[in-house]
C-alpha cells in the first residue's frame, strides 16, 4: 500500500507541475497576444536577447532546441514566422553549412524590451499564486 501511496503522490506532484505550466503559458499567451506574440515566441526572443545582448549577435538554432521545449521542426517554423514578422534574421553558418545562425533584429529587440515587463509580471503573478495555493494530496 505504501508503494501505491508514494506512486499516487508522485503522479499528483507531476500533474500539479503540468497544471502550473499550462496555466502560466496560457496567461503569458493572453498578455502577449495584443503584441502578436505567444509564450513560445517570447521564449525565443528572450533567449536570443540573453545569448547575444549586443545588436548583431548570433546564436545557433541548434543551441535553442533544448531550451525552448519545442521539436526542432516546430522551432524552425516558429523562427520562420518571427523572421517573416521582421523580428529575427537567419543566416547559414559558414563553418558548418548545416548550421543556421539566428539573430534579433532591431525590431525584435525593441519588441522584446517592450513586452519583457509584461511577461515577467505574468510569471510573478502565476508563480506567486501557485505558491499560495497548496496542492491537494491524495
Amino acid at each position: 500500500m505504501a508503494v501505491n501511496t508514494a506512486t499516487a503522490r508522485l503522479e499528483q506532484q507531476w500533474r500539479d507541475i503540468l497544471a502550473v505550466h499550462a496555466r502560466t503559458m496560457c496567461e503569458i499567451d493572453r498578455v502577449l497576444h495584443p503584441y502578436g506574440l505567444g509564450a513560445s515566441d517570447f521564449e525565443v526572443l528572450d533567449i536570443l536577447d540573453a545569448e547575444s545582448p549586443v545588436e548583431g549577435g548570433l546564436c545557433r538554432v541548434q543551441n535553442l532546441v533544448g531550451r525552448v521545449h519545442l521539436s526542432q521542426s516546430a522551432l524552425s517554423r516558429l523562427i520562420g514566422r518571427l523572421e517573416k514578422d521582421g523580428l529575427v534574421e537567419r543566416s547559414v553558418c559558414v563553418e558548418d553549412r548545416r548550421g543556421v545562425w539566428v539573430a534579433l533584429t532591431r525590431k525584435g529587440r525593441d519588441l522584446h524590451a517592450e513586452v519583457l515587463p509584461l511577461q515577467r509580471a505574468a510569471l510573478a503573478r502565476m508563480l506567486t499564486e501557485e505558491q499560495a495555493e497548496p496542492s491537494v494530496s491524495p
